[in-house]
């Protein structure tokens, strides 16, 4: 029987779906495990996977359609089934009401005469095919617009006896082919009527009227959550970022002769704020209504751009992994965020997050809290300035840190002690390989 392909649930907090791309097409043969289409929920564009095989029959929801989660968007034929079996057996017919047993005589006759009446109109004046109107989709199924297509069969005249007038495969095989027509006589034109002026666009172009995707409505609605309801406050810190690009230097030297991998300086601040958020846990932690929850393990929510907003992958575990291991991990994950082939389950267990605008050339921002963690840490791009050094002005290299707490969690105290912390770790970047 046929097999309704359902809006998968592939995030916590999905409760719809968009349909970005079907990557089958009616018609063609689907595997278990094959990636059928892309789904775009509110963290991600995610593929979807079968988890049934046989011929995708029917396409419920196109490409940039949206369905709630669970609902049909495809019907699956099994091995050995036709299309037939979907779509030939006879719609339900709506009968007149029966006359019930239990019925008064009176009663029962007058059902049994309303329902002959009913009867006689139905079988007397069969109702007259819906013409399409020009432009709309001809309702029917893919073995029908094949053998219309073999034949030379015009759908638009077929009168479909399939659910809803669908046409099937039995109204083609008994439609005669399409006759050559020729071509209509012009009709008498209408008396002429001056044509519009062109009106000239307003100087700077037309606005453009952008469509919210899912995952965009979910970001404004969790931002706007997020200032509402979380007491922000800020912190910032000057760090002397010239021993970290020091020791970054050495390292990646040496890394091209071993494992091949290059650090950057992000990886750095990443495992910075790792060590300062196992060194000050009242920061790793989540408001949670009358009490606090601090976190056994530090979870590193990394933001990363995609093409229709913010993604933010979590590193696990993360007080657990090496200075490679990170940087490996976040270029991974960065690569399939930007590919769209992270999982559901990669963006959950995040306990403080990162948002670093360096490489766009931002000295220093402040970032918005991402719920329900308690603290965001923003990095700017490091910037070659003079400073003063033991009395005198010389050229230094500089970046900005920014700390933005959930004050219900964190106090100032604290949270100036944690981003000290990091400060003290980048200017002794060598503190975080022992």
């Amino acid at each position: 029987m046929p097999i309704n392909i359902e809006m998968p649930k592939l995030s916590d907090t999905m409760t719809e779906g968009t349909v970005v791309r079907w990557l089958k097409k009616e018609g063609e043969e689907v595997e278990i495990g094959d990636i059928i289409a892309e789904i775009e929920t509110d963290k991600a564009t995610m593929e979807m996977e079968a988890f049934d095989e046989g011929i995708l029959s029917k396409i419920s929801v196109p490409e940039g359609g949206k369905a709630p989660v669970g609902s049909a968007i495809a019907v699956l034929l099994e091995d050995g089934e036709s299309d037939d079996d979907e779509d030939d057996s006879a719609p339900a017919e709506e009968s007149a009401p029966a006359a019930s047993s239990s019925a008064p005589p009176g009663v029962a006759k007058a059902l049994e005469s309303a329902a002959a009446t009913v009867n006689k109109s139905q079988t007397a004046t069969p109702a007259p095919a819906a013409t399409p109107v020009s432009g709309e989709r001809i309702k029917a199924s893919p073995l029908a617009r094949k053998i219309a297509e073999a034949e030379g069969v015009d759908l638009s005249s077929v009168t479909g006896t399939g659910p809803g007038g669908r046409i099937v495969k039995a109204d083609v095989v008994a439609a005669p082919a399409a006759p050559a027509t020729a071509a209509p006589a012009p009709s008498p034109s209408p008396a002429a009527t001056p044509a519009p002026a062109a009106i000239s666009p307003v100087a700077g172009g037309e606005d453009q009227i952008v469509e919210l995707s899912s995952m965009r409505k979910i970001i404004a609605e969790r931002l706007l959550t997020s200032k509402v309801t979380i007491p922000h406050f800020y912190l910032h810190l000057e760090v002397d970022a010239a021993p970290l690009m020091a020791l970054r230097k050495q390292i990646n030297a040496q890394a091209e002769a071993t494992h091949g991998n290059k650090y950057s300086v992000n990886d750095f601040v990443v495992k910075a704020l790792i060590n300062a958020s196992v060194a000050v846990p009242e920061v790793n932690a989540s408001f949670n209504g009358d009490h606090i929850v601090q976190f056994a393990h530090v979870g590193i929510s990394v933001a990363i751009a995609v093409d229709d907003g913010l993604v933010t992958p979590v590193v696990k575990n993360a007080e657990q992994k090496s200075l490679l291991a990170i940087s490996k991990e976040i270029k991974e994950m960065a690569v399939r965020a930007r590919d769209k082939k992270l999982a559901p389950n990669e963006f959950d267990g995040g306990t403080v997050t990162i948002s670093n605008l360096g490489a766009w050339g931002v000295e220093s921002f402040d970032a918005i809290i991402n719920p329900p963690q308690a603290a965001i840490l923003s990095v700017g791009g490091i910037i070659e300035k003079p400073v003063v050094k033991d009395g005198a002005i010389v050229p230094g290299l500089r970046m900005n840190l920014g700390l933005s707490c959930d004050h219900r969690v964190v106090d100032g105290a604290v949270g100036a002690k944690f981003l000290g912390e990091i400060k003290r770790l980048l200017e002794n970047p060598a503190l975080m390989l022992v």
